[in-house]
């Protein structure tokens, strides 16, 4: 086998099997700076015997023997293996009883429960808002540094910097690695729902490579959600979350075409929509909303269920979408918010009204390096007819884009402006 294929072929497997690997990994250590090192031990190690002995029947259950073991031999080491014996007794138990086999099904059944846990252990209060964030979205979803950098709007620099001294301080602040009780679950839910809706969010516009979409990412943080509704099934919000990933996952395949072109959202065939899912999200959406005042997911969850139940784009009451925007202002008073709220505008009022209130978000600045808003403002003048400006903004958007999927759809309607 090729080694360009082999290396194919673990990126797909650390794409897919990153957090469930992972999360049984500081299981076992409760160190989570240990568990990653060996992590990536272990994928280098796949990379050198995958090609020449062939692919192993379970890849997943394959990294997490061998990480096991170059855990085994890292507490060996240690000049302080005294102090970890109780680890290293663990992992070795771990070793001798369980095969290929056992260890596959363990990850099926028990893994639930470790990536929840590592997910509060990452949303834990002694770590800042990002941090806890970036942590989770790196240990958990397996983003890259840079993928979250893209998300955070930050340097790779800095966020590399972020994820090292999170870790630190997990370790040297002996943060637990567990689910917390119920008079500590409110002060870090928030930072959980925020790190399932970015993990959704960059499987639902990947920020960078070929395709447009992570099947993976969207499913992994639909599947993190409903374990978080069962979880807390008093808690509106969780529900609201969960009602708004299904809602937006009930269009992502059609987002693309059979070659992978981007479609936009006036262009979809709506017929093809996901129905069972719409309709499960619009259920539980109603469900969340009788339990008490709506918080900014539930809103948000309203606004995707005004989208998914219009029969077309031109049907859609954009109005509503409108007035929900205000109301999620109030819980966000983000510029990301006021962009998307200046969008539903112009379908609700004409494309001058949303340019409008697009420039007032200028003066501030915040959204310059946001392909979003370049990509929507190009559009806002394409519909008005002013071609100089509307190419400007298409030029502005396709250079700080680095998905091809995305930047060959701004690139043709930069080729239609020209023409």
């Amino acid at each position: 086998m090729k080694q360009d294929s082999t290396a194919r072929i673990i990126e797909d497997v650390v794409r897919q099997e990153w957090g469930r690997v992972l999360s049984i990994l500081v299981s076992y250590t409760r160190d989570m700076e240990l568990a990653e090192d060996v992590m990536q031990e272990a994928l280098i190690a796949a990379l050198q015997h995958w090609g020449p002995r062939g692919i192993p029947e379970s890849p997943r259950a394959w990294l997490l023997q061998t990480a096991r073991r170059k855990a085994i031999d890292r507490l060996r080491r240690d000049a302080n293996f005294s102090r970890k014996r109780a680890e290293y007794e663990l992992l070795l138990s771990l070793e001798q009883q369980a095969g290929l086999n056992d260890t596959e099904n363990h990850m099926d059944q028990d893994i639930p429960d470790e990536r929840l846990r590592l997910i509060f252990t990452c949303c834990h209060p002694a770590l800042s808002e990002g941090a806890r964030i970036a942590l989770t979205l790196r240990t958990l979803g397996g983003l890259t540094t840079e993928e979250i950098a893209r998300a955070f709007l930050v340097s790779e620099g800095t966020m590399a910097q972020r994820l090292v001294r999170a870790k630190k301080k997990i370790k040297l602040a002996n943060i637990p690695y567990d689910i917390p009780g119920p008079e500590l679950l409110a002060e870090r839910v928030q930072s959980v729902f925020s790190v399932i809706y970015l993990i959704y969010n960059e499987g639902y516009a990947v920020t960078s490579g070929d395709t447009l979409t992570r099947a993976d990412l969207c499913t992994e943080a639909i599947r993190l959600a409903r374990l978080l509704v069962r979880l807390m099934p008093d808690v509106a919000e969780a529900a609201g979350l969960l009602s708004l990933l299904l809602l937006h996952d009930s269009r992502r395949t059609e987002r693309t075409d059979d070659q992978g072109m981007f479609i936009a959202l006036i262009d979809q065939d709506r017929s093809r929509w996901d129905r069972d899912q719409i309709i499960e999200g619009v259920k539980i959406l109603k469900a969340a909303l009788v339990m008490g005042p709506p918080g900014p997911y539930q809103i948000q969850a309203a606004i995707s269920a005004v989208h998914a139940e219009a029969e077309s784009h031109e049907a859609t009451n954009w109005h509503e979408i409108a007035l929900l925007y205000e109301k999620l202002f109030e819980y966000q008073p983000t510029s990301i918010v006021q962009l998307n709220a200046a969008v539903a505008l112009s379908f609700a009022q004409g494309p001058e009204k949303g340019l409008e209130m697009l420039s007032e978000i200028v003066c501030d600045g915040t959204l310059d390096d946001y392909q979003p808003f370049h990509a929507a403002l190009a559009d806002l003048y394409r519909r008005v007819g002013n071609k100089q400006k509307a190419s400007a903004a298409y030029e502005q958007a396709i250079s700080l884009s680095n998905n091809v999927a995305e930047k060959e759809f701004l690139e043709k309607r930069l080729q239609e402006m020209a023409r």
